[in-house]
């Protein structure tokens, strides 16, 4: 029996934590509107807990909503890696995959930036990683992509895959060490004195506009299901999130009784995905879908990606180096350093959407710091387990924080659980896996809508009635979409005389969010603008406010009290990723007492901090 849901009636939500009544002076009225807006706003916010069997579904639902991205790294990479006929092996690298993204998100909500982003491949690794198989070294032999000729098995096979994999772990575990560098010594949190709105704008909006063809391609697979798809997303998600859906309860004061569930608000992609899985599998059961191979609509059979299911085991517990001990070669550092950039400019601008779709304040230097750093930890784990990739916040989840409107921490918790366990378990792995392509790509469409628009409402800070941001902003955007369409069609017209620079170059201009990203920072500070036109006045007092700043340091400060209670060394102050108890009603609870000594009134200052988890 479920217990009773206080879903959107949950008053224990992280709007409801204010400052003391010293301290509230005459913003009181404004927080109570903010609040009430936030509590409509959010079902769950990023320090609720909703019901542990809640917790399992919201988590089951973000791995569905990463599934496509985490099934299609390995994949792609496989016919490089000469795997094309070896679906076994793919089953192992999807289910490695897995396993370290599950790792790396509970690095990442624990120790990292603390927001609810799940971590798992990025595809901004894979177009270094292709350059670099696609060198004359590393091509495959004509052998092993004949599928009458190739043995899986046989040990000449197993080593012609298994070195490239090798050269893939060590190229990655070195270029990590770059990003473990960049956050951890503070530099990425330097530059955000520099980052304002005009440049997360683009930067977030990016991250989705160039993915529009990757979206079509996969939704055109079969229009009808991903229509469907959308259609139900949509309907759960925006027409009926207000409805209550009747669940029998069980509680301590009520024993047996009937509760309110606002299922449509909290699963809709859920919901949308299983329908259409569900009517896609009847349709394939009943061959309305066609059996030929060339046929439209065939790939959205679901019975196509069988073999996987079949052939994968039971249990299997990835290890590290489980593919032998990694290589290094110059070139492959190279390209994965430009995918290394790509990917945590990414990442800077995934923190602002979350945080703004969760209702949390912008993330502070120091948790910026301390989460491009675990992602390059996380890119280190990836290499050394042998992904054939790294890790970066998934944006795809970000949008799904939007739709839901669930943002809690612990829900992503859980799914770095179920990211494990899919891990460990291949054959629950292998069964999600055949999805149909049609159905991810109508979940993509919606979700890859929902981050252009956030990136986009962050220019509700900046004066869009001056000539100067309407430039900044268009002509990033326009160059974000118009340069790597041209590289990519152009790429022989790059060369330098140095390879290895131009595969960095190459990857850098295919980068939209990064060119994008660059150019808004770049006019951003180099174009005369002052500091309010420029959106960093409004941007700056979000910070400044103290009860946002007691919502920062509850946020965003490590768990379970570490940096406050046990680790209160002055020093510690010095450090760049550790979270900074800022005095003056900042990070800071002002207690205002008044004492009377000898008929004299004197005025007490006493510094409180709390920490939570």
């Amino acid at each position: 029996m479920l217990a009773t849901i206080p879903c959107c009636e949950n008053s224990n939500t992280m709007n409801d934590i204010l400052p003391s009544p010293s301290i509230k002076g005459q913003g009181k009225k404004q927080n109570g509107e903010a609040q009430s807006h936030s509590h409509k706003q959010l079902a769950y916010s990023i320090t609720d807990t909703p019901p542990w069997y809640l917790c399992i579904f919201l988590g089951i639902q973000h791995y569905l909503t990463a599934l496509g991205g985490l099934v299609a790294v390995p994949l792609i990479l496989s016919k490089s890696l000469c795997l094309e006929h070896d679906p076994l092996t793919q089953s192992y690298l999807i289910s490695t995959i897995f396993f370290v993204s599950g790792i790396c998100t509970l690095l990442q909500v624990f120790f990292g930036v603390r927001l609810p982003i799940l971590q798992g491949g990025t595809f901004a690794f894979l177009t270094p990683s292709l350059a670099m198989l696609s060198l004359p070294a590393w091509k495959c032999p004509e052998w092993t992509l004949n599928a009458t000729q190739v043995n899986v098995s046989s040990p000449e096979f197993i080593e012609e895959w298994q070195k490239r994999i090798r050269e893939l772990q060590g190229a990655i575990m070195v270029a990590s060490c770059v990003q473990i560098i960049v956050g951890f010594s503070g530099l990425i949190g330097f530059l955000m004195r520099f980052i304002g709105p005009l440049t997360i704008a683009p930067t977030i909006s990016l991250v989705a506009l160039p993915l529009f063809d990757s979206a079509g391609t996969d939704a055109g697979i079969h229009w009808g299901i991903s229509a469907m798809t959308i259609f139900l997303i949509v309907l759960f998600s925006q027409y009926l999130k207000n409805i209550p859906v009747p669940v029998p309860a069980y509680g301590q004061v009520k024993k047996c009784h009937v509760s309110k569930l606002y299922l449509f608000q909290i699963f809709p992609v859920l919901l949308g995905l299983s329908i259409s899985w569900v009517i896609s599998f009847v349709l394939t059961v009943t061959n309305v879908f066609p059996s030929a191979p060339s046929a439209y609509g065939y790939l959205a059979r679901t019975d196509i990606k069988g073999s996987v299911l079949s052939q994968a085991p039971w249990f299997r517990i990835p290890y590290p180096g489980q593919w032998g001990l990694p290589t290094i070669s110059l070139a492959g550092v190279f390209g994965i350093i430009a995918g290394v950039i790509s990917s945590m400019v990414e990442s800077v601008g995934d923190y602002h959407a979350c945080a703004r779709l969760v209702g949390a304040p912008p993330p502070p230097k120091h948790a910026i710091n301390r989460g491009i750093g675990i992602e390059g930890i996380g890119c280190l784990l990836a290499g050394a387990w042998g992904t054939g990739n790294g890790t970066t916040s998934y944006s795809e989840n970000v949008g799904a924080l939007g739709i839901t409107r669930v943002g809690s921490r612990m829900v992503i918790t859980a799914a770095g659980c179920v990211l494990l366990l899919m891990g460990i378990f291949g054959k629950i792995g292998a069964a999600f896996a055949t999805i149909p392509t049609p159905v991810i790509g109508g979940m993509f469409l919606v979700m890859f809508g929902v981050i252009t628009a956030v990136g986009i409402s962050n220019l509700q800070y900046v004066d869009m009635n001056s000539s100067r941001n309407l430039f900044v902003f268009g002509f990033s955007i326009y160059c974000g979409l118009t340069v790597p369409n041209w590289v990519n069609k152009n790429p022989e017209l790059i060369q330098t005389g140095i390879p290895q620079l131009d595969q960095v170059v190459q990857v850098l201009l295919t980068t939209g969010m990064f060119v994008g990203g660059f150019l808004g920072f770049i006019l951003d500070n180099t174009i005369p603008g002052s500091r309010e036109e420029r959106g960093f006045t409004t941007w700056n007092q979000i910070h400044e406010d103290s009860e946002e700043a007691q919502k920062v340091s509850e946020i965003y400060s490590f768990p379970f009290g570490i940096g406050s209670k046990f680790c209160t060394a002055s020093w510690l102050s010095y450090v760049p990723f550790w979270p900074k108890p800022v005095h003056g009603g900042e990070a800071m609870e002002r207690d205002h007492h008044l004492t009377e000594e000898n008929g004299q009134i004197s005025m007490g200052w006493r510094g409180k901090m709390e920490t939570r988890m």
